[in-house]
């Protein structure tokens, strides 16, 4: 594959990654493997500028609206970018030794910075005119964003008034991020186990799906918070500090991100980014990282910003959580699509708060290049605790009889004939019952025609009853 073809290939895959979750609240990649591919597709980028355009998802902020979707689209009164995301501390050494550089700083001259959690939420953008709430739009691409006003009301802990006697701005974008706490997560799944489109799978996707929804009252029942962390477009006050306006936002009766610490130089930085990683459990809320901003605005304005981040603010990621299971089978499972791919069932294995019993494998081409078998014992990961998958096989602990998996000759659920196309395989039978299932569970999902109590567990038995046998039988 050439550079150019491999860059192509990237933004595709990235932006399929991006409208996934954006649109739907859900993604097939991990955190991890998404910054991955983000990370390859900068460099080759920085590397071959010939081949860098407008864009590339690297220019960009979020995935485009979809048009003629379900919400209206508003424009924001101030772009609503994204931060540099960093995995290792040396990448925050070059970031704040850059910011330095840029300021002309020598070694003597401190250089403040505000560290909070980076919350694992959906970011969402409040309008306030004279104190009142006017407006709330998702991220949307960054310039625009879906107004989900009618959603983000229901939430408990946003002030639909600002709090305090004033005087208030005229007019201004209040930042932050709706998330679902851990503990109102946990009531969530045990109040209501399954919906239309199966089991809640993870906090961060939850919200994503709950702000979609058509029905405020639905919304309204599960557990959202809003957490406050910036301030867009503001007409009629100014902040010398972004310390002085988390505490203004709390004056106003938002709810801010704890704990939050300022840091004089790199090693406070990476010193507040372990001791978050190593309380994580602790906390309320699920984070993936620690976001740092240079604390004083006049310096953000003389930094700047790229076409996508700004130079004076980062986050910087936590390790991805991993455990140690043991892979009892490798099955072949057939999506909606007809794609047949791997998947291991595992030992049930706690991580990151859920018990793990199946992890991805992707693509025949990728289990045999990892080289996963039955009864190896290996390590998990649910990068942003998302989908789990196997990152490493402990070779030495392998029995001397194991033998390499191997896909299936015919479909498992029709046992018809397979066709490979690239790295995957397909079932190319209309009529099997696996995609079948798969059809219908997406036509009764809330993306389609939001069929409620028609969930996999009753697609299954409607089909194994050949009660169903179309998508057509449905109606």
């Amino acid at each position: 594959m050439s550079t150019e073809q491999e860059i192509q290939d990237l933004r595709k895959r990235i932006r399929a990654a991006d409208a996934a979750y954006y649109d739907g609240g859900a993604s097939d990649l991990t955190d991890a493997q998404y910054d991955e591919l983000f990370v390859r597709l900068r460099t080759l980028e920085a590397d071959n500028p010939q081949l860098l355009t407008e864009d590339s998802p690297t220019q960009r902020v979020g995935t485009p609206l979809k048009k003629g979707g379900t919400f209206d689209t508003q424009e924001h009164l101030a772009p609503m970018g994204s931060l540099e995301s960093l995995m290792q501390a040396d990448e925050v050494r070059t970031f704040v030794e850059r910011a330095r550089k840029l300021l002309e700083y020598d070694e003597e001259t401190p250089l403040t910075w505000s560290c909070e959690p980076k919350l694992d939420g959906v970011s969402a953008n409040l309008l306030y005119e004279d104190g009142v709430l006017v407006r709330g739009l998702s991220r949307g691409d960054g310039q625009s964003g879906e107004d989900l006003t009618r959603n983000l009301l229901t939430i408990r802990n946003l002030p639909t008034q600002l709090a305090g006697n004033g005087p208030f701005p005229k007019r201004v974008e209040v930042r932050g991020e709706v998330i679902m706490s851990k503990a109102g997560f946990a009531a969530l799944q045990q109040r209501e186990e399954t919906t239309s489109e199966g089991t809640f799978r993870n906090a961060r996707n939850t919200v994503a799906g709950t702000l979609k929804l058509m029905d405020p009252r639905m919304v309204k029942r599960r557990p959202l918070d809003f957490l406050a962390f910036a301030v867009g477009f503001v007409d009629g006050i100014d902040f010398g500090t972004h310390e002085q306006l988390r505490h203004k936002l709390a004056e106003w009766g938002f709810t801010v991100a704890e704990p939050a610490a300022p840091a004089a130089d790199i090693a406070a930085i990476l010193s507040f980014r372990d001791d978050l990683e190593s309380r994580r459990d602790e906390l309320p809320y699920e984070m993936d990282g620690v976001v740092a901003k240079v604390n004083d605005f006049e310096l953000q304005q003389l930094l700047g910003r790229t076409s996508r981040t700004p130079r004076w603010a980062l986050a910087y990621k936590f390790a991805p959580r991993l455990a140690r299971s043991r892979v009892e089978k490798i099955a072949a499972q057939v999506g909606r699509t007809g794609a047949v791919t791997p998947v291991a069932h595992l030992e049930p294995t706690e991580l990151a708060g859920v018990t793990v019993r199946n992890a991805s494998l992707h693509n025949w081409a990728l289990l045999a290049e990892r080289d996963v078998r039955e009864d190896d014992a290996v390590e998990i990961q649910r990068a942003g605790d998302v989908i789990p998958e196997v990152v490493r096989v402990f070779v030495d602990e392998r029995r001397a009889d194991s033998k390499p998996a191997e896909p299936p000759t015919t479909c498992p659920a029709c046992n018809g004939p397979l066709q490979l196309e690239g790295k995957f395989l397909y079932c190319g039978d209309i009529d099997c019952p696996a995609q079948l299932i798969g059809r219908i569970v997406h036509l009764a999902s809330r993306r389609a025609f939001d069929i409620e109590g028609l969930g996999p567990k009753q697609v299954e038995q409607l089909v194994a009853a050949k009660l169903v046998t179309t998508v057509e039988d449905v109606f």
